[in-house]
């Protein structure tokens, strides 16, 4: 994978958790780590929706590099 791809699937995960929290917990992580809508914390909301959409236009892509790719099944 490239690193591009790995920093995206990292930022998805990251706004994923996070969204997770605010729907479960009502705890924003990013604000709590970052503090309530600074520039940084803006930032990294920006990098995950930027990351979502990088990911979205790089599917078929993804897809194609990883055509090849079978699981490991155990035996």
């Amino acid at each position: 994978m490239r690193a591009i791809d790995v920093i995206a699937a990292t930022l998805l995960v990251v706004g994923g958790a996070n969204w997770g929290l605010v729907a479960a917990f009502n705890f924003d992580l990013v604000a709590a780590i970052f503090g309530e809508m600074t520039m940084l914390s803006r930032m990294v909301y920006g990098l995950v929706g930027l990351s979502a959409l990088f990911q979205a236009f790089q599917w078929k892509a993804i897809q194609q590099r990883w055509a090849g790719r079978t699981p490991v099944m155990a035996s």
